[in-house]
């Protein structure tokens, strides 16, 4: 049976002017997200990735962000790139939802976390105040909160980092949206609180059959809650596959040297992780060629010459890189990244 589309992203060119020049953030990325699926964009920070996700919910300030191009399609008909403000008010918050990173900047300081909740409800779903502060207090409960008939009344500079993040949640998914945009989710938070978070949002997303674009570089974060992986370098997708493509059959090297930079409870603790050396390019003027090229071990000539087209690896996987040319050297996958040893 094949699954339905909720969001198809094609050719999205996005940049940003300003006084020393345009900077193009995101450079031709398309990807499409099925109903009820986990995605995860991972890549290092300035690649895209939250501009991508911003782009999704119409949230770049404009001026100076601008869509050149492309077509961001919801629910396989809606040009959401070509809505206007008002239209898009309509979706926001009703049809798709968005965690953002800072709770505590993305809540407003002085609502009750029950106003603010009851706010959309009211807006969306027509229900009067007593209706709506009932489902506040149900979202909170659902997203753990204790006491949640009390808490409704209390400030966010009352809760804890975690329980910020929690009403963040219950925030985005009150109005059941079809799609929740989740940015960094657990970034400010401690590893147990982070673990939390995971479990709530994985539950929610069965409970609720929403589909999670999840905008992360917490690798590990990915291997518990995606089911594909999308990896950005300078506003591209470099490869895109399902979680074991990613974490065991990577072909770009750039995935590699994502991968070799994660912790890893297997190894020596003495052993030191292995950073990707050089910085991204400046999007300011992009490079010709692949944009990893310069801190690439295995660039060739031609890297620097010509941008590599996607190849198809198998299935869903594919990968931007010069290296899967059949004319290619072969080149070994590093050891630490595990998985099958071989480009090609």
């Amino acid at each position: 049976m094949s699954k339905q589309r909720l969001l198809e992203v094609k050719d999205l060119k996005v940049s940003f002017h300003t006084y020393a020049g345009e900077v193009q953030a995101v450079r031709g990325v398309s990807f499409h997200l099925d109903k009820g699926e986990i995605l995860a964009i991972v890549g290092e920070s300035g690649c895209g990735k939250s501009v991508t996700a911003q782009t999704i919910m119409r949230l770049i300030p404009s001026p100076p962000g601008k869509i050149k191009s492309g077509s961001i399609l919801f629910n396989e008909s809606l040009d959401i790139s070509k809505l206007s403000d008002k239209q898009m008010e309509k979706i926001r918050g009703k049809e798709m939802g968005m965690i953002f990173q800072d709770p505590m900047t993305s809540l407003n300081p002085t609502m009750q976390v029950g106003s603010q909740i009851t706010e959309g409800l009211m807006k969306h779903q027509g229900l009067n105040k007593k209706e709506a502060m009932a489902r506040a207090v149900e979202m909170l409960s659902l997203v753990g909160i204790a006491n949640p008939e009390s808490r409704v009344k209390q400030y966010p500079h009352e809760f804890s980092g975690g329980m910020r993040q929690r009403v963040m949640i219950a925030l985005a998914l009150a109005c059941s949206p079809k799609l929740l945009i989740a940015d960094e989710p657990t970034t400010a938070l401690d590893v147990t609180i982070q673990a939390q978070i995971i479990k709530l949002m994985k539950m929610l997303s069965d409970k609720t059959h929403a589909s999670i674009i999840l905008i992360t570089h917490d690798l590990g974060l990915v291997a518990d809650m995606a089911q594909r992986v999308i990896v950005m370098y300078a506003g591209k997708v470099v490869e895109q596959g399902t979680v074991d493509d990613i974490f065991y059959n990577s072909k770009h090297p750039y995935t590699w040297g994502l991968l070799r930079s994660v912790p890893r409870l297997d190894k020596d603790a003495k052993e030191e992780l292995v950073p990707i050396p050089g910085s991204p390019p400046d999007l300011f003027a992009p490079p010709v060629g692949c944009a990893f090229a310069a801190r690439c071990p295995y660039a060739m000539g031609i890297c620097t010459e010509i941008d590599p087209e996607h190849s198809i690896v198998s299935g869903q996987h594919s990968a931007a890189c010069w290296l899967l040319h059949p004319d290619a050297p072969k080149v070994t996958r590093p050891v630490e990244v595990g998985g099958n040893q071989h480009v090609g």
